[in-house]
């Protein structure tokens, strides 16, 4: 009768089948309850194989129905006059005959609501992260899981996991056809649960598990299980920072970011060279950088990824803070420690593209779904990564929301967004007919410009004091301009070509910089076209080009000497700083993602001596005004001498809003000490060395002007007064006018 009752209620055998098999796409429309007519008893059914019995108790435990097999694929079904709710299943296993019980996850209503489907479908939902995923919930006085997951050309979706053994025929998901979403509300799952999901394609191929991808925990690769953890919220502790961060990343702040890979910026090589967990970092990476003077971290990045050999810029999780240093909170708690220090925190962002690994976004639902179909747009040759759909709204939707989401859920300062040239040109790092033109016949990609240009005014527009800054190779005009001006939008722009040139300058042998000399002057051509950071990142010191100090030419004194002039003059330019970790204290072999940097060089004078000049330059350029106050204005710079290749000697002013106290940097980038080297000065006064980076203290041989020069009214370079200064070997002297 039950088999009858069934079929008559609109299922045939071969819909009872698909169900068996995990074939079917509307599950709800076999398992859970169906009343046929108003007033009619009320038919169950739930697929649960390789067991005894099934039957069906109310909230007190009390026997409602026994269920009849109605499939020999563990399809088991009841007709009851009256369905209370709540009701649950109580199970007999074959075997050891266990029994058990649980709620029906297929009595429960949809998850989305009508306004969220819409927006999801439109891809203008920029809370996506709070309706997609796993979420932790209570759903009609029953705890449980709320699952969600975008695969709108998938014919089925499971959700599996250690809750189910990771069987797909068990848990398929609601199909809500009008956004693709696929979702089930999972009742007694709970935080900490593994799960992934188990999607079959269109046309009915099943496809490797696929980790969520809006997964907010994950396991410790190379396991590659989402975790269920929700968007729960981190007791905060920041709000004097959040009041004033604003102020901290402006254009006239003294903004000096500390660039810090978690993984090797310190390890425990005692306990099998284990990683710092976040806490551990906090503890001891937090007290170092305010020591140091810096004034944000800027974390590589931190979204989960298969690889620790990409460096995190090949991400799979990008709601899931990396599971190598601990949970999501812990994640929190380091972030909220650096706000309490007031150190501002910036992470780097990859939204150019990700990889291929088979648990990740690519052939998702079995379609082209994250990824852009025409691998001539969707792949990209130098890093064998996939390249996002920017031309889609539902993908640059996830992007969009993930961008909101850290700075909402962490409270992150700032993005640092990867790679933004590859995103910029069809043609970058491609060959002739590797590449298709946009519609315009430009080599433009005209929907990631509108993604970016979008990302910034969201960024900005919901996160006062929030900064973003672009890892832009190219003379890309206007990158750190306003959208409404024809900009993209962000905040800060990398000087990537100050990096290369003044590296190569100051990596030739000293007798050769006369014939180079452009390569140190050139930057301030166009040093004011953007809002420049001056980068000496983690790119530098890779793949074979050797550490700062290793590049620097001369025996090892001269080494030494070089580099801390090159930072001097780094200090004294336009422009904000960020110093790749280790490079503070002249690291001296090549960075390796795998092993820590090396302390114990701090026992050595010579590298001691840079790490207490990185510590005053920090603390030159925090205190000093002219520093920092025109970084990105013209009119707080002015050449004094920029012309003497034969000396390789330069000599700048550079200016705050009060005009009473300019500071003079002058740099001597020859083993040659140079006596009455006179420098014309706009002011009369007594000028103080605030920097020498020859002193004793540092390393150097302990020339220079005694602490002090007063100005002479002997016309030079233009002005009236100057002075008559000794400029040390290989190095730079920063001198500020003081008025007594």
């Amino acid at each position: 009768m039950m088999q009858s009752t069934l079929t008559i209620n609109g299922m045939p055998d071969h819909a009872l089948a698909a169900v068996v098999r995990g074939e079917s796409d509307d599950p709800f429309a076999i398992l859970g309850p169906h009343q046929r007519r108003k007033d009619g008893p009320v038919d169950i059914a739930v697929l649960r194989p390789g067991l005894d019995w099934v039957s069906i108790i109310d909230e007190v435990g009390q026997k409602l129905a026994d269920c009849k097999l109605l499939h020999p694929g563990g399809l088991w079904g009841a007709s009851i006059p009256n369905l209370p709710s709540p009701y649950r299943y109580r199970l007999r296993g074959s075997g050891a005959g266990v029994e058990f019980e649980f709620h029906d996850p297929y009595r429960f209503p949809p998850l989305l609501g009508d306004i969220d489907a819409y927006l999801i479908g439109e891809g203008t939902h920029r809370e996506l992260y709070e309706h997609l995923g796993a979420h932790p919930c209570t759903m009609e006085g029953v705890e449980g899981t709320s699952f969600a997951v975008w695969a709108p050309n998938a014919s089925r979706v499971s959700v599996v996991g250690s809750f189910n053994d990771w069987d797909g025929r068990l848990l398929p998901m609601r199909r809500r056809i009008e956004c693709g979403v696929w979702e089930l509300f999972v009742p007694g799952v709970r935080e900490d649960a593994l799960y992934k999901f188990e999607i079959k394609g269109q046309y009915g191929q099943l496809l490797p598990l696929k980790a969520d991808p809006f997964a907010f925990r994950a396991e410790h690769p190379p396991s590659t299980a989402s975790i269920v953890h929700g968007t729960k919220s981190h007791d905060w502790h920041d709000d004097a920072w959040m009041k004033g961060r604003g102020d901290r990343i402006s254009r006239d702040a003294p903004v000096s970011i500390y660039e810090v890979h978690l993984g090797s910026w310190r390890r425990i090589p005692e306990d099998g060279n284990r990683h710092l967990s976040y806490d551990e970092l906090a503890d001891q990476l937090i007290p170092y950088v305010q020591d140091m003077g810096f004034s944000h971290v800027e974390l590589m990045p931190v979204s989960e990824h298969p690889l620790s050999a990409s460096w995190g810029y090949q991400p799979i999780g990008l709601y899931a803070p990396t599971s190598r240093f601990g949970r999501p909170d812990g994640f929190a708690r380091l972030i909220d420690r650096c706000h309490q220090a007031g150190l501002g925190v910036l992470v780097d962002w990859v939204p150019g593209h990700f990889p291929t690994d088979r648990h990740g976004l690519g052939w998702f639902d079995g379609s082209h779904l994250y990824e852009h179909a025409d691998p001539r747009q969707g792949f990209h040759l130098d890093w064998n990564t996939l390249i996002y759909n920017y031309g889609r709204a539902e993908v640059t939707n996830f992007l969009l929301a993930n961008a909101l989401f850290w700075p909402s859920h962490y409270h992150i300062d700032g993005w640092r967004v990867d790679a933004v040239a590859s995103m910029l040109y069809l043609d970058y790092s491609r060959k002739a007919g590797e590449w298709i033109p946009n519609r315009q016949g430009g080599n433009e990609n005209l929907e990631a410009i509108s993604f970016i240009r979008r990302m910034n005014e969201l960024v900005y527009g919901q996160n006062p004091g929030i900064a973003t800054f672009a890892e832009e190779s190219t003379a890309w005009p206007a990158v750190s301009r306003p959208t409404d001006m024809g900009g993209l939008g962000f905040g800060y722009k990398w000087n990537m070509g100050w990096m290369h040139d003044t590296l190569s300058y100051i990596s030739r042998d000293p007798v050769h910089r006369r014939y180079a000399h452009n390569e140190l002057t050139f930057g301030l051509l166009y040093a004011f076209t953007e809002n420049f950071v001056l980068p000496l990142s983690h790119d530098e010191v890779v793949h074979g080009k050797g550490s700062l100090l290793r590049r620097m030419p001369g025996d090892r004194w001269q080494k030494f000497a070089n580099l801390r002039a090159y930072y001097g003059f780094m200090f004294g330019h336009p422009g904000k700083k960020l110093m790749f970790m280790g490079g503070e204290f002249a690291q001296a072999q090549e960075w390796n993602f795998d092993r820590s940097l090396d302390w114990h060089l701090l026992a050595d004078p010579m590298h001691e001596g840079v790490r207490r000049l990185m510590r005053d330059l920090n603390g030159a350029y925090r205190t000093l005004p002219a520093l920092h106050q025109l970084d990105c204005e013209s009119e707080g710079f002015q050449w004094v001498v920029g012309n003497d290749e034969q000396q390789s000697v330069i000599a700048f002013l550079r200016k705050g809003h009060d005009k009473a106290s300019p500071v003079l940097v002058a740099c001597n980038f020859t083993p040659v000490p140079r006596d009455s080297y006179r420098i014309g000065v706009p002011l009369p006064g007594r000028w103080i060395e605030r920097i020498n980076s020859d002193a004793t203290v540092y390393g150097g041989s302990g020339m220079g002007n005694g602490g002090a020069v007063m100005s002479e009214p002997i016309p030079e370079h233009g002005h009236a007064q100057s002075l008559d200064l000794t400029l040390p070997p290989l190095s730079t002297v920063i001198l500020e006018r003081v008025v007594d």
